[in-house]
């Protein structure tokens, strides 16, 4: 594996998730990742990583054995059209909607999508942008 340079700042320096089926989360991962723009860096045995997330089977010597919680993990888009692209691959690749890509409520300019990926993980897309539209009148609603 190639080792990056260290990154003073920054809050996480990896997120690991371990799933059910590596197969499954492999497609759904690389369809997103894709409509990101962001490459799987490296896979081996029983694992596949792209920047600083890491996803593994449970039987990696990494997770010892154990699959991880639900987890909420929110991945930078570049725009509004990366987040819709995102939410098409998603579930063109397996995942289950939501939320539609769309304006929130958290901040002005807060453009989002939501899919559960195949271990119901919270999966977003979400670009921070001006303040064009209103999103006080955006109806938020989440599953599961």
């Amino acid at each position: 594996m190639e080792t990056m340079q260290l990154h003073r700042g920054r809050l996480v320096d990896h997120i690991h998730l371990v799933v059910r089926d590596l197969d499954a989360s492999r497609r759904f991962y690389q369809a997103v990742l894709d409509a990101l723009e962001v490459p799987i860096g490296g896979d081996g045995d029983g694992f596949f990583w792209a920047d600083e997330l890491f996803v593994s089977s449970a039987e990696s010597p990494a997770a010892q054995g154990t699959l991880t919680g639900r987890v909420h993990l929110a991945f930078q888009a570049r725009d509004e059209a990366m987040v819709e692209a995102f939410h098409r691959a998603a579930l063109a690749a397996g995942g289950r909607d939501n939320g539609a890509p769309g304006l929130r409520p958290y901040h002005p300019g807060y453009y989002g999508a939501f899919v559960l990926d195949p271990d119901g993980n919270n999966i977003e897309a979400v670009h921070h942008g001006p303040a064009k539209r209103s999103a006080a009148s955006v109806e938020v609603t989440f599953e599961g």
